[in-house]
């Protein structure tokens, strides 16, 4: 472009710059490299032993990034997330697993027990996400209170948790839309034979729902928000089919033989089970996109959970009135008990 009072042409770039993603000193040249590659003991012994503090949480972080996220998060915004964030691979998928083959119709107490487990774990991503409520979450909280080396090991656990339960909620979406096909969860799927068994069904399907659901919530938290929520509606009233359709065909003689596997085989469930629950730590992230973190996280973590603990637990207690646990499906247990039903 001109410029009309110099007469000279204006170079334009992207914008971008290797400060933007290499601002440390450290990469400026190889010497500078060369030296802190030596400085690489000093740095981790600093590193591991090195803590945050509040305020730098809080503010520090903030008016380094220079964006301020906008508040538009309440308490019922959060009880839906948290609602929307833990129902799915969990009591559609591991329900059947943990019947069949772990707890028998004892699988009811598994879902108890580790919803009680969560619950405790709830009410202390609670209290830490009013005490400091930033967008690291529970990495942030571990910065302050037992350093950064800490902080580190946890956010890994937390990605991985992630990463699991995303793959597992959009894998059994597959099977349950390939039931509903009258088809087998297999069959939607791409068999690579040169893999391991049991690893070799590439699931396509999966990854374009992951794709999409990445590409929603990256547009807006508030729309994503809201679209979460007319979700978990639709998810609530399914499940209340669900329960009506089984409680209707009860047959309280299945619960004769209660816990087929004993007491070793209902906390071995329970343990499995615990995967059902995640996601609650998700809301603790969202703390500087909620009006008023110290009213709203307490209720949207407790209140989630513990309408999930009660869903789940009913759910469980109905499939097992529905059918004998031996006779429950592994990959789409609800689905396959309704068809039975008619």
């Amino acid at each position: 472009m001109t410029n009309s009072n110099y007469g000279s042409v204006d170079k334009r770039d992207c914008g971008y710059s290797k400060d933007d993603f290499l601002p440390e000193e450290s990469f400026t040249n190889w010497g500078s490299y060369v030296q802190a590659l030596r400085e690489t003991k000093t740095r981790l012994k600093d590193r591991v032993l090195s803590r945050s503090s509040d305020q730098l949480e809080l503010h520090g972080i903030r008016d380094r990034s220079q964006h301020q996220m906008k508040k538009s998060l309440n308490w019922f915004d959060l009880v839906w997330f948290g609602i929307g964030a833990l129902m799915g691979a969990g009591i559609f998928v591991l329900t059947g697993e943990a019947t069949k083959n772990l707890a028998g119709h004892a699988v009811l107490l598994s879902y108890v027990i580790s919803g009680t487990a969560a619950l405790l774990s709830v009410l202390c991503y609670s209290e830490f996400s009013v005490e400091i409520p930033v967008a690291g979450g529970s990495f942030a909280y571990l910065r302050v209170e037992l350093g950064d080396f800490v902080a580190f090991i946890a956010a890994g656990n937390i990605l991985f948790e992630y990463v699991v339960s995303g793959a597992g909620v959009a894998r059994s979406w597959t099977s349950y839309f390939a039931t509903l096909c009258n088809h087998k969860p297999n069959d939607f799927r791409i068999n690579v034979s040169s893999l391991a068994e049991g690893y070799n069904h590439l699931d396509p399907i999966a990854v374009v729902i992951l794709l999409v659901i990445c590409a929603g919530a990256s547009l807006s938290t508030k729309g994503s928000s809201q679209f979460n929520s007319i979700m978990t509606i639709i998810h609530l009233v399914v499940m209340v089919l669900i329960l009506v359709v089984g409680l209707t065909q009860a047959n309280l003689g299945n619960y004769s033989n209660f816990a087929t596997y004993g007491a070793r085989g209902v906390l071995k469930a329970a343990a499995m089970l615990f995967f059902a629950y995640v996601g609650f730590d998700g809301i603790a992230t969202l703390g500087k996109e909620i009006k008023n973190p110290g009213r709203d996280i307490p209720i949207g973590l407790i209140g989630s959970m513990v309408v999930t603990i009660t869903i789940y637990c009913l759910l469980a207690g109905t499939i097992c009135l529905m059918q004998p646990f031996n006779q429950v499906d592994v990959n789409a247990p609800f689905t396959i008990a309704s068809k039975l039903q008619g």
